[in-house]
């Protein structure tokens, strides 16, 4: 599987701090492997991210993403939930 990345997610990502960076490319990992793995809290969104879906990363840090197809995922944006819902 295929994953890309949003320059809006690029931008929030390296503001995160190292231990946050490493926990995201633990549940990456898990995400490639397994899209619906429970430890990833993989959900569809509502209002203005219709269309997308979630996952945790750690504590309140959840990642949008769009799941194009089979073969392509769209890391869209990382952070808090009132950082994304801003």
């Amino acid at each position: 599987m295929k994953i890309v990345t949003h320059h809006r997610f690029d931008k929030s990502f390296r503001k995160l701090q190292p231990k946050l960076q490493s926990k995201f490319y633990k549940q990456l990992e898990i995400l490639s492997r397994n899209i619906i793995d429970h430890r990833l809290n993989n959900h569809a969104l509502t209002g203005k991210y219709l269309g997308y879906r979630s996952f945790d990363v750690m504590g309140d840090i959840r990642v949008i993403f769009e799941h194009v197809n089979n073969e392509l995922i769209k890391l869209v944006n990382i952070g808090t939930h009132s950082q994304l819902n801003a």
